[in-house]
């Protein structure tokens, strides 16, 4: 629910803070790269510490970044408070599904849990663009993170009362140097592609990313070593684990991309409000949830090949669809619905494959990558795919006849374009954004075409990985 009111909410938090194309970027990925860097880390110390310890304590750790978010007065202290965010998340989502698989030690009850857990995911992202539309419209953009103060409040006192505290045996105290590896290799690599796509080789970026594998490879190299790791690496030796994560970090991608282009697309190109834009994008939201509370009793009488082929083909189908010129917002109700069915239909699958493959004592490590695969795709959909169409974009708009800052302000993005043009007269301001609506359409269709062939790719290899007959309501 929260990333979808961040969806909504990003004109209007845009309008107010006004941050650069660069740092509305950050706002939205940040969440998901530091979340990235750090779930690692946070699975193991749930499993050592106890996994409801870590859900109740992160869960009151971002309810507190939620008001520092929601209070923030500039695009840098909004930016800190979505790296708290990620902090809080970071030790509530792995205990959830680790939680999950210790619980339900029958695997057809974990599977269908797993479906019920996606599909609360589900009706989450189904909520949050008419929530967030009617919250932003009402009360601003900082509705949009307060919302998260009662669901915390109600979440905390439910958990203490109900969930049943669970943590690994004989589990050895926590490898810090290792844990500083994984958090700093990950963050170092996700900085560094995430400049390099953007400012290029004359930049630190290279830099950043090479140390970024470098410690990353590191990290692993001490895992082996280790006799108790933080992550076991040889979970990657195992095909379906490794298909299963491949699947779910090109998924997320696409799902990340698609989103921060149509909420943009819907209310800058088509001047939609916060609430029509978050009806608008309702149709997807919906289709995740059907598609997570389907996907495991069709992955029974289906098989895991077939619903990973229908869950990324559908992603394939959708981007496709949004490649296609003129774009009406019928076409993009049914890219939104595609998606949505692609997106519940894959994850539901590949969390039960990935969840099923580990032993029960590494069910926090197997949650970690999960959730890592889940939220880098996410932050990598927005910031590889939303840097590749902000270069498109600024291309288009290049032509612009305008002085600076104007100029600046319009190739940054399509929202410093719209208030550009609030600024001149009625016939310079209808040709701006004449011209800048139609570079943003050519940067959807360029980023559409570019992430239906990365999907393609990546659903190959997921099948190929995995062998025939592979069941995910068993144990492996």
């Amino acid at each position: 629910m929260d990333a979808t009111i961040l969806n909504v909410a990003l004109p209007s938090l845009i309008d107010d803070l006004e941050p650069d194309a660069y740092e509305q970027l950050w706002i939205i990925d940040i969440y998901g790269l530091v979340l990235g860097g750090l779930l690692i880390t946070a699975g193991a110390a749930g499993d050592r510490w106890g996994r409801k310890t870590f859900f109740l304590v992160g869960f009151l750790l971002f309810g507190v970044a939620s008001i520092v978010s929601a209070t923030a007065d500039s695009p840098g202290r909004l930016i800190a408070g979505r790296v708290l965010l990620a902090v809080g998340g970071a030790m509530v989502m792995p205990s959830t599904l680790s939680l999950i698989r210790n619980v339900f030690t029958d695997p057809r009850e974990r599977g269908t849990a797993i479906g019920i857990w996606a599909s609360v995911a589900g009706a989450g992202a189904a909520i949050g663009p008419v929530l967030g539309g009617v919250l932003v419209e009402h009360y601003g953009w900082s509705a949009a993170f307060w919302v998260n103060v009662p669901v915390v409040i109600v979440t905390v006192v439910a958990g203490w009362l109900l969930l049943p505290e669970s943590r690994s045996p004989g589990r050895t105290r926590l490898d810090w140097l290792g844990a500083a590896q994984s958090v700093f290799g990950m963050i170092s690599l996700v900085w560094g592609i995430k400049h390099l796509a953007s400012d290029g080789l004359a930049s630190s970026a290279p830099v950043a990313l090479l140390a970024g594998l470098g410690l990353l490879a590191w990290f692993a190299r001490r895992q082996l070593k280790q006799t108790d790791p933080l992550l076991d690496v040889r979970l990657f030796a195992n095909r379906p684990f490794l298909a299963g994560a491949i699947a779910t970090l090109m998924a997320m991608m696409a799902v990340g991309a698609a989103y921060f282009l149509l909420s943009l697309w819907l209310q800058y190109v088509h001047g939609y409000s916060p609430v029509e834009a978050g009806v608008r994008m309702l149709p997807g939201a919906v289709a995740t949830l059907v598609g997570a509370l389907t996907a495991p009793w069709l992955v029974r009488r289906l098989g895991v090949h077939a619903m990973l082929a229908l869950g990324l083909g559908a992603l394939v189908v959708a981007f496709v669809a949004l490649a296609a010129l003129p774009l009406t917002y019928g076409v993009a109700a049914l890219a939104l619905v595609a998606f949505g069915l692609g997106d519940g239909l894959a994850i539901t699958t590949t969390t039960s494959v990935m969840i099923s493959a580990a032993p029960p004592e590494r069910a926090g490590s197997a949650a970690a990558v999960e959730e890592t695969c889940y939220e880098l795709g996410i932050g990598f959909g927005v910031a590889l795919l939303g840097t590749i169409a902000a270069v498109v974009y600024a291309s288009g708009v290049h032509q612009l006849p305008l002085s600076e800052p104007g100029r600046t302000a319009v190739e940054e993005s399509i929202g410093g374009a719209v208030h550009v043009a609030r600024t001149q007269g009625a016939q310079v301001s209808a040709y701006i954004l004449e011209v800048a609506r139609s570079a943003y359409l050519h940067a959807v269709t360029v980023t559409s075409v570019i992430s239906a062939a990365l999907i393609a790719i990546a659903t190959v290899a997921a099948l190929a990985l995995i062998p025939r007959g592979f069941r995910a309501d068993a144990e492996h």
